[in-house]
């Protein structure tokens, strides 16, 4: 039962508030009774359902921008209603984004559409390192902010699923428990379906006392009672063994050989069950030396059984884009999310060359067939460039997502045209492209002030380009009204955000690959400054990186970002076509370093060390491997890029 509050507890609460007293523990469920069910899990910075799903300052939607279509003219049909999505950011905002059900990209195409989600998160992700002779393993995270960061996701998740529609969770041993936990709890218990075991047959004993861990665990959950579960029997590709049977005077027995044995079977005519062996990617010709890759023949029956052809699913933990490419051979609509850069441009390129893929159906046969029209998105990071671009009602339907820029009844004040209210007060979009030689100056908010000084409260909001305002800063006060600038790019304004913002990290090492990293509010993307050369020798192509610095002087930390620190990775093609990047190979900055680190056991501070020491980075590629042009694509530990095209022969 919770404590009850008396009236001397009233007054006691009453004074710490009133003097900024800390509340004792023990009035947690007097004042906040719990609601939780006969059992939950509980843990340190579990957030309420509610605000989990309420936008906040370190989570809410944010615009998404389109960077390219592929395919949209050789498929019009398909693609004037619908492109399916390949969407780089953090996914809790991008989940947020399309729960909001407001950006016209999305709106009333994938809220309550979703028939499965499957999602292949970082299982809380694994580090080894070498402690003289002992090696240890660690989580990235600690156990309870693992779990929150995923239910967070689940939570919103499920708002996204249509009626019928189910989540597979994809999890190993470390935390398939804790999450099981959490799925019972936003799905509902009695919505779980299956616990599927992936048995891996084709990983060998390593020895030692314990036993091998040679398999994955997938939740299958759905939304409700009614759900799509499609009749799947293993193939002939797939047979089992079993004991034989027979009936003798009413009952089985197993038929025996003459010296007493068993006698078995090869049966293909049978329902599929919980137990699902299959070979890893890594055994196979499908391996594209990603990390965590899974095997096509995997997702193949999940979505055979949960899902139809044209049905929408989902994958915001997209990786290499396994379930992304299985989706399209089976005639799916898609949407793939991922925060990493390297596994947008390897599910890009998977996607590309899917034709040259095995077919699911007989795996001896090539695909065939070329990709669906599908755009690249982005999250929260966004190409400035392309803002400008975007036409007028456009851009202000872009920046005033941007800013949370709410519509007002008010369209007129004072004659000056109102673009909406920013918390209470009223905020006008400059029009540049009206006013091309104009900024926002003196000159320019005397005349604004005259005409509505008077009829306005003691704050006003004018979103203009950075380069149209000629304020360094962020606000300019004439009598008693401030009039603050919205720049964009965007000026962090301590005084109307209680959280500072926070770009998310690329890795700098293939083991940090699967880091879970989120980010607070949105950036621009900034190039970095890059002085490379080429030189073309005999049976060689030699790339010379003489500088990288990224365009932020400063790490999050504060700390100062020398040459080539700020590198994340380098991608490369090395055979560009002039339209398409299709990489062909990628280096983290730990692969750049002149002095290689042994088993991957550098830290990303290390690599950092290592990395300012070096006056240059020289990769060399055989120029049998070359085209005519090579791209090279600079990646820094935020996510923005530098390009360029070198002419190989």
């Amino acid at each position: 039962m919770n404590p009850k509050i008396n009236k001397h507890d009233i007054e006691f609460l009453i004074d710490c508030l009133k003097n900024g007293k800390e509340i004792p523990e023990v009035y947690k469920y007097a004042i906040f009774p719990t609601k939780q069910k006969e059992y939950e899990l509980v843990y340190a910075g579990k957030m309420r359902k509610e605000d989990v799903l309420a936008d906040t300052e370190e989570a809410k939607p944010v615009p998404l921008q389109i960077e390219k279509v592929f395919n949209g003219k050789k498929y019009p049909l398909y693609s004037k209603d619908w492109h399916n999505l390949l969407v780089f950011g953090d996914n809790l905002q991008i989940l947020k984004t399309f729960n909001e059900n407001k950006d016209p990209l999305v709106k009333n195409k994938i809220k309550g559409k979703i028939k499965l989600i499957y999602i292949d998160p970082p299982f809380a992700t694994t580090h080894e390192f070498s402690s003289g002779a002992v090696r240890s393993y660690i989580d990235d995270r600690r156990a309870a902010e693992f779990v929150e960061y995923l239910r967070r996701r689940l939570v919103i998740a499920r708002e996204l699923l249509a009626g019928d529609g189910s989540i597979y969770v994809h999890l190993d041993w470390k935390k398939s428990h804790y999450i099981k936990l959490v799925l019972d709890e936003v799905f509902g218990e009695n919505n779980f379906r299956n616990e599927i075991i992936w048995h891996y047959h084709d990983k060998f004993a390593t020895g030692g006392k314990s036993l091998d861990k040679n398999h994955d665990t997938i939740f299958h959950y759905s939304k409700s009672s009614e759900f799509i579960a499609n009749e799947i029997r293993i193939t002939k590709e797939e047979t089992t063994r079993r004991a034989l049977r027979k009936k003798v005077d009413g009952k089985t027995i197993n038929i025996l050989d003459e010296k007493g044995n068993k006698v078995y079977g090869e049966f293909a005519d049978k329902r599929i069950d919980d137990v699902w062996d299959i070979g890893r990617t890594i055994s196979s010709n499908e391996y594209l030396n990603y990390p965590t890759q899974k095997k096509e023949a995997l997702i193949d029956r999940i979505l055979r059984y949960g899902s139809t052809e044209d049905d929408l699913v989902l994958d915001f933990f997209c990786g290499s884009g396994t379930m992304l490419a299985v989706a399209e051979k089976l005639n799916r609509r898609w949407i793939g999310c991922d925060i990493g850069k390297l596994a947008i441009y390897t599910t890009q390129k998977r996607l590309l060359q899917i034709d040259e893929s095995k077919d699911l159906e007989n795996p001896k046969k090539k695909y065939g067939k070329d990709v669906k029209s599908f755009a690249v998105v982005t999250s929260g990071l966004y190409d400035l460039g392309k803002i400008f671009a975007l036409q007028k009602d456009e851009y202000i339907r872009f920046v005033k997502d941007l800013f949370e820029i709410e519509e007002t009844k008010t369209a007129k004040i004072g004659g000056v045209e109102i673009d909406g209210k920013k918390r209470e007060f009223y905020a006008k979009i400059f029009p540049y492209w009206e006013l091309k030689n104009a900024s926002v100056d003196e000159k320019y908010l005397q005349e604004l002030h005259k005409n509505i000084g008077g009829k306005i409260d003691d704050r006003f909001y004018i979103i203009a380009p950075a380069n149209n305002v000629n304020f360094i800063s962020d606000y300019h006060q004439i009598s008693n009204v401030r009039y603050y600038f919205l720049k964009v790019p965007y000026q962090i304004i301590k005084e109307l955000h209680r959280v500072q913002f926070k770009k998310f990290h690329q890795p700098q090492s293939k083991r940090n690959v699967n880091d879970l990293d989120e980010a607070i509010g949105f950036h621009f993307i900034r190039q970095p400054e890059v002085k490379s050369e080429i030189k073309k020798l005999k049976d060689k192509i030699v790339l010379k990186i003489k500088k990288f610095e990224s365009a932020y002087s400063q790490d999050e930390t504060g700390e100062k970002l020398d040459n080539f620190e700020s590198l994340a990775m380098l991608l490369v093609d090395l055979n560009y076509d002039g339209e398409k990047f299709m990489m062909t190979n990628y280096f983290f900055a730990q692969d750049l370093l002149n002095h290689k680190p042994i088993d991957d056991e550098k830290s990303e501070e290390e690599i950092k060390k290592e990395l300012k020491k070096q006056k240059e980075i020289i990769k060399e590629f055989p120029k049998k491997d070359c085209g005519k042009q090579i791209m090279a694509i600079y990646v820094d530990i935020y996510g923005n890029e530098f390009r360029e095209v070198f002419k190989a022969k």
